[in-house]
């Protein structure tokens, strides 16, 4: 385990010394930052990081492909994503980091550990940012004013604003989080109110009467069998792609051992409300095989409920709700890397901060892979979203994964009294952390067992494992360089 101290880059401070007095170990990488996110900001990027374009995109190609089952899987995955968030929660409160999970890595796994985990982030983040910018593309050909632009322009302009907005300071970022996760929080809400509406009502959509006769009537909640439901859990898992965002952001705010057990505590209703509830919903309104891929499944309720201008407004909707999850990866992103950079695992320049102290490198790199997605879109419009979805899953897997191991470490290391856990802790330890990470494996052997694009995504883990250890041998000298200079110091 190597400590990083004030002598790289910048200088920590007593503040800084004294937040991290829980812990013998100091991150360089959480000096220089302003505290400028506040308990609303985390609140509402708990929210936005526990409903993004996973559920409102991505359901519709689920329905259509499981039948009402989805609502289990959302349930069973809404469960593990709880208690990784949860167990990261705790690290948090151990030691907050805007390094986060790489942080502990670094503290509990060395340098090799926090390696992993950062790039195995990098990849979820880089690959979700191309599917949110083809999202975005997909959401905007909605509207006839934008049907005749190519999809990748579309892309490149999502881009280039949320990127903007990045670039200007945290305070910016925590502003347009809070608006976005407004947004789809009380857009969800209003779906919902309507939905039960036309459902106690018996109201017609599109010559179909909603009500329970909608799945039992449709080959009922296995339409197709349970494997289909199973074969959906990897696309499911994208969508709770976010849940970590929250603990990233404690690293930027004044008060995390007050703001982040709410925080994280709310999660776990706001999955069974807003992912499990309007999944049962939107089984109950029409039937599934109403359901594509192609459109988000709420737009296509108001579509067929045929009120002049509901379907344009929930397509806004969930526009601002691939721009929210665009504006987290970026954000996110260059926190991880800057972390990495100074501990020399990542490029020098992903460790620099402009002005308003956002590592701008690093925001900079995570765009270069959405320039790429653009690129996709422009190449394959109809494929790209499912093929860096499956990608991104990859990278989510690899992450939790890597905080459930710090977890685990930590409990053992708290058994031997080297460390003190939080009041505030991972409930069932050291079980949850096993059952977890069972778990994520057996979505790797149902992401190959689905065959085509899950089998050949799965088939990409040995370049990424062999595009991980070549660059280990690269960066290895000057991680270690870095790593005796500040033991010296």
């Amino acid at each position: 385990m190597s400590e990083r101290t004030s002598a790289v880059e910048a200088p920590i401070t007593a503040a800084t010394a004294k937040s991290s007095s829980s812990s013998p170990h100091v991150d360089a990488g959480d000096a220089g930052y302003r505290k400028d996110l506040k308990s609303r900001h985390i609140n509402m990027i708990a929210i936005g990081g526990a409903i993004g374009t996973g559920l409102f995109l991505g359901a519709g190609g689920r329905l259509a492909d499981a039948g009402p089952s989805l609502a289990i899987a959302y349930a069973v995955c809404g469960v593990f994503a709880f208690f990784v968030v949860r167990a990261l929660g705790e690290l948090v409160l151990y030691r907050p980091s805007s390094g986060a999970f790489v942080s502990y890595a670094r503290e509990f796994m060395g340098e090799k550990g926090a390696y992993t985990a950062g790039w195995l982030y990098f990849l979820n983040w880089s690959t979700t940012c191309i599917a949110d910018i083809t999202a975005a593309a997909t959401y905007a050909h909605f509207w006839a004013m934008f049907s005749d632009i190519p999809q990748w322009i579309l892309a490149l302009i999502a881009l280039a604003v949320v990127l903007t907005a990045n670039l200007i300071s945290v305070k910016y970022f925590g502003e347009m989080e809070f608006w976005f996760a407004i947004i789809k929080v009380a857009a969800l809400v209003a779906f919902m109110l309507v939905g039960i509406f036309l459902l106690v009502t018996q109201q017609d959509i599109g010559g179909h009467t909603p009500g329970f006769s909608t799945v039992s009537a449709n080959d009922g909640i296995f339409p197709m069998g349970a494997l289909p439901m199973l074969l959906v859990i990897q696309g499911v898992v994208f969508a709770y792609a976010s849940v970590e965002l929250c603990g990233v952001a404690a690293g930027e705010t004044k008060d995390p051992h007050k703001v982040m057990p709410g925080a994280i505590n709310s999660i776990m209703w706001r999955v069974g409300v807003f992912y499990v509830g309007s999944v049962v919903l939107l089984a109950l309104l029409l039937p599934y095989t109403a359901y594509t891929g192609d459109e988000s499944p709420f737009v296509t309720v108001m579509d067929k409920l045929g009120v002049p201008g509901a379907a344009g407004v929930m397509n806004l909707v969930v526009l601002t709700a691939a721009l929210s999850s665009l504006n987290a990866g970026l954000y996110s992103t260059a926190r991880i890397l800057r972390s990495m950079a100074l501990a020399g695992s990542a490029p020098k320049f992903t460790g620099r901060m402009n002005k308003g102290q956002v590592p701008y490198g690093g925001v900079l790199l995570t765009a270069a892979f959405g320039i790429g997605g653009v690129a996709l879109n422009y190449v394959m419009p109809g494929e790209a979203f499912e093929i860096v979805l499956n990608l991104a899953s990859i990278g989510i897997l690899g992450t939790w994964g890597m905080i459930m191991l710090c977890s685990l470490i930590f409990w053992h290391r708290s058994r031997d009294g080297r460390v003190t856990r939080p009041a505030y802790h991972l409930p069932w330890a050291p079980y949850t952390q096993i059952v977890t990470l069972i778990f994520l494996v057996t979505v790797l052997v149902l992401m190959w067992s689905g065959g085509g694009v899950g089998r050949t995504t799965v088939m990409f883990l040995p370049l990424i494992a062999a595009a991980l250890v070549g660059g280990w041998f690269l960066v290895r000298n000057r991680v270690t360089a870095i790593a005796e200079g500040v033991r010296k110091d």
